[in-house]
């Protein structure tokens, strides 16, 4: 049963905008925070943005200011809208879902997720 779908990954020159969808199971969009990590090839994956029940949002520093997280709750689904594209910003994009952590910085421990997506390829170029 696939519980995190996400959508919106694509090709885009620098300066750019993309809109990432995450669509979730009722149960998993249920648990604590949601939350946006991506991974780059050769590289670890790292935090881009999270959002918990409150709807409090937290982000990485190489993404605050240019990337949103937000949420509907009637339809279960996440969102990362990424503005002002840079090349280092290519990567694969996942969502994932906790239950362990309800902060604002939840994106830092990335441990603490458990359920995730597939993921969608995100390619900046210059």
């Amino acid at each position: 049963q696939v519980q995190l779908l996400e959508s919106g990954g694509g090709s885009v020159q620098a300066g750019g905008s993309l809109r990432l969808s995450c669509a979730a199971s009722k149960y998993t969009y249920s648990r604590y925070t949601m939350g946006w990590f991506r991974q780059a090839p050769g590289k670890e994956r790292e935090g881009v943005a999270s959002i918990n029940k409150l709807g409090t949002p937290g982000y990485a520093d190489s993404v605050k200011g240019r990337f949103t997280i937000s949420q509907d709750n009637a339809k279960n689904t996440l969102y990362l809208q990424m503005n002002s594209l840079k090349p280092e910003d290519t990567a694969m994009y996942y969502c994932a879902s906790s239950a362990a952590c309800s902060g604002d910085g939840c994106h830092r421990h990335i441990s603490l997720f458990d359920l995730w997506g597939q993921g969608t390829q995100v390619t900046v170029s210059s």
